[in-house]
């Protein structure tokens, strides 16, 4: 409306009717449209013309230099202009789209810059993926946590400067893969907003996937089917698990870890895109990687050192399984959980079965072979060599046998059966079924020590053999798992079993010297018991240096045990009946031992010496007295 209009409205000493007053707005608001479309058109065009100057300038098609060169190499502001150029022409296509009035001929240069501007993204989102391989390669970034924000809007950099400024509080490797996580984040949110998103997943998912393949064949790890498992030796399925544990340690807190958290900065602005490319470029090889476990579960070969690496396997999921959760929480990776679960399942059932397999194991063993000496048999140290290490794995087993039904007594003698350590219902699964395997391992030591002819020597066989097993729960997990009153409850059978030994292995010496030493009797009656006590006291003395007590301490009680009571005993005697005998060389044809003599014989006990030709443990001490004692010495 023309001002000279509006003055004489706003000035007219008549107030207007409706109608001229409705003629003149309705005029006003058409010229001020026609305002706003001639504007808004001349905005559009320049919107268009300063997209074009830009993209034009990095049409690979058109220009040699922008061919072979890298924007975001080249220029990051530059780089940050194209992208807001990008963005402000999607708007502009908008507008266009909406407005009835506008002439189609824009639309379409619009469509034509955008593809070509596209197509330039696409390069430059391909070359940052291949030229960083080094710097976003899943250790580099599972180094950074995923508090690292990758450096995305436009606004934080202004120029080259400001974006070097930045970097200079972390070092290069980690600015350089900051970087380009920001520049990868950048052309994803504008090839996304852009309706290009699919086109920007596809160059991603080729290039990383790729890396994670790569990642996982360096690993060792490959695909196996179970005959081939079934088939491979022992030692080289071992080398395999060994391999195995140190791929699923740097797999998930590296590879995985590396991919989950590049892909959540890169494809932030979309859950759905996150999803997508993180499964397909993942799911495969972590599939295979926890597949691998079920496979070595389900073979059949046994190997006493299968149980602890079947334990290894299954220590590694179980500690890593918060982490797997994470990692893989995808709705679409729920595949992958489930094969972690399904190898956990598989690895318990295995050691429930390789545990039967132990207990068979000893039942079954069926060697007659006395062991010389009443030493250690082989079952007892294979056995709680196997049981200590499976203790180590105590907080594992308690997980997997916590509802495992407890084992049958039947297959005990009836003697066994109501053993007092297997009848508490209120001690934890793993702590009965611990109970169980050394009782089936004593009631099999028990078995064997009947093959001896010597009871004494039986005898010395259990006590060696349990205190052996006592030793063992003592410096070792099973203390805890065991308890104390299981331990002492078996310490006071040791004592037992000594106890039992002592009176059939020394009882002819004790007996050959009278009740009591210090009483009065004749020379004649003197010479006797002297001479049984030397004829007693050799043939014990020989027979029980064969004897061994692997264990120091109760080799020193058993020796202190025996040697003081038989040492104070004769130490009266022959302190009292050493002059009835006669002179010196009447004394020297009945009394052999001294006092002391016989404390020195003592201390060669217990160490498995073998006389008459035999190799000898024992010491040049040893030597002397047996030099002594068939020189029948005499001293006073």
């Amino acid at each position: 409306m023309p001002r000279k209009g509006m003055r004489s409205l706003c000035f007219s000493p008549r107030t207007p009717s409706f109608s001229t007053y409705h003629q003149s707005t309705t005029s006003e608001s058409t010229a001020s449209s026609t305002n706003r479309r001639r504007f808004s058109e001349s905005m559009i065009e320049q919107t268009i013309d300063a997209a074009a100057t830009i993209i034009m300038k990095w049409d690979a098609d058109t220009s040699a230099y922008a061919k072979v060169t890298s924007l975001f190499y080249e220029s990051k502001r530059e780089a940050l202009q194209f992208i807001r150029s990008v963005n402000e022409l999607q708007k502009t296509m908008h507008l266009l789209v909406s407005d009835q009035g506008s002439r189609s001929e824009k639309l379409v240069r619009a469509q034509i810059l955008m593809q070509t501007a596209m197509k330039r993204l696409q390069k430059e989102f391909y070359q940052i993926l291949s030229m960083n391989r080094a710097h976003l390669d899943p250790e580099s970034i599972s180094t950074r946590s995923s508090w690292t924000s990758a450096r995305s809007s436009t606004s934080d950099f202004d120029d080259d400067d400001e974006i070097r400024t930045a970097g200079d509080s972390i070092s290069e490797i980690e600015e350089v893969s900051s970087m380009a996580m920001s520049d990868l984040k950048l052309i994803a949110d504008c090839m996304i907003a852009s309706g290009y998103a699919k086109e920007c997943m596809h160059i991603y998912k080729i290039i990383r996937k790729s890396i994670i393949d790569e990642g996982i064949y360096k690993l060792g790890i490959e695909k196996l089917s179970s005959s081939q498992v079934n088939k491979m030796d022992w030692d080289v399925l071992d080398l395999k698990i060994k391999n195995w544990l140190e791929a699923e340690k740097i797999s998930i807190r590296t590879l995985f870890t590396g991919e989950r958290i590049l892909c959540d900065q890169v494809f932030a602005t979309s859950d759905l895109i996150k999803e997508s490319c993180f499964t397909e470029i993942s799911k495969e090889a972590a599939i295979l990687l926890f597949g691998f476990p079920e496979l070595v579960a389900k073979t059949k070969k046994y190997s006493p050192e299968k149980m602890f690496r079947v334990l290894d396997m299954y220590s590694a999921i179980s500690e890593d399984w918060k982490e797997i959760e994470t990692i893989f929480s995808f709705e679409s990776t729920s595949t992958v959980r489930l094969q972690s679960l399904d190898s956990l399942v598989r690895l318990s059932e295995s050691v429930r079965s390789l545990l039967m397999d132990f207990e068979s194991t000893i039942q079954k063993d069926s060697s007659k072979t006395m062991i010389p000496g009443g030493g250690l048999h082989p079952l007892t140290i294979s056995s709680m060599n196997y049981l200590t290490l499976l203790a180590d794995y105590s907080n594992i087993l308690t997980d997997i046998i916590s509802d495992w039904p407890p084992p049958a007594k039947s297959t005990l003698p009836a003697s066994f059966l109501f053993s007092p350590d297997s009848e508490d219902s209120t001690a934890p699964a793993i702590s009965v079924r611990f109970v169980w395997l050394i009782l089936v391992l004593l009631c099999k030591l028990d078995g064997k020590a009947k093959h001896y002819k010597d009871v004494s020597l039986s005898y010395l066989f259990l006590a060696n053999n349990l205190q052996h097993v006592i030793s063992r729960v003592r410096k070792s997990n099973l203390q805890y798992i065991l308890g104390e009153e299981w331990i002492t409850k078996h310490e006071a059978k040791v004592k037992q079993f000594t106890s039992n030994y002592e009176p059939l292995a020394w009882g002819e010496v004790f007996a050959s010297l009278p009740e009591n030493p210090k009483a009065p009797i004749t020379a004649g009656k003197a010479k006797d018991c002297f001479r049984k006590f030397n004829a007693s006291f050799e043939n014990a003395y020989w027979k029980q240096r064969s004897c061994i007590v692997p264990d120091s301490k109760l080799r020193e009680e058993i020796k202190v045990s025996i040697g003081t009571k038989l040492v104070t005993l004769y130490r009266d005697f022959y302190n009292t009946h050493i002059s009835t005998v006669g002179d010196e060389r009447s004394a020297r044809l009945f009394v052999r031992f001294s006092p002391e003599d016989i404390g020195n014989y003592f201390s060669d006990l217990f160490y498995g010496t073998v006389s008459s030709g035999s190799s000898s443990t024992s010491s040049s001490v040893s030597s002397h007295h047996r030099r002594q004692m068939l020189r029948s010495p005499l001293r006073v």
